[in-house]
C-alpha cells in the first residue's frame, strides 16, 4: 500500500554513491547524515507494518462484533414477534448476552 508511494528503499540509500566536485561536500558528514535516514526509515516501515496489522485485527474483531450484535437484534426481533425458536431466550439471558456485548466493543468492565 505504502510501498507504491515510496521513492527510495533504505539499501537504495545505503548504496548511494555522491560525484565529489571540488567544492564537494565532506563524505564522512554525508555518510552520517544517510545513515540516520536510513534508521529512521527502517524505523517508519516497522511502525507502518505494525500499525498495519493492528488495523486488520481490529477490523476482523469489529466484524465479529457486528455479527454478534446482529444475531443478539434478530433474536431481540423474534422474541418481540413471538417466534417460537427463540421463546427458549427469557429476558435476562437478552439482557446478559447485551452486556457482555457492550463490554466487548465498549471496553467497559464491572
Amino acid at each position: 500500500m505504502y510501498n507504491e508511494k515510496l521513492f527510495l528503499t533504505s539499501q537504495e540509500i545505503l548504496n548511494k554513491q555522491f560525484k565529489i566536485d571540488a567544492e564537494g561536500y565532506r563524505p564522512k558528514e554525508v555518510d552520517r547524515f544517510l545513515d540516520m535516514v536510513i534508521r529512521d526509515y527502517e524505523e517508519f516501515t516497522s511502525i507502518i507494518s505494525k500499525l498495519q496489522n493492528d488495523n486488520r485485527l481490529l477490523q476482523e474483531d469489529n466484524q465479529k462484533l457486528k455479527q454478534e450484535c446482529r444475531r443478539l437484534k434478530s433474536i431481540i426481533d423474534a422474541a418481540h414477534n413471538g417466534d417460537s425458536k427463540t421463546t427458549n431466550y427469557n429476558n435476562v439471558d437478552l439482557l446478559k448476552r447485551i452486556s457482555n456485548l457492550e463490554k466487548a466493543v465498549y471496553g467497559k468492565d464491572e
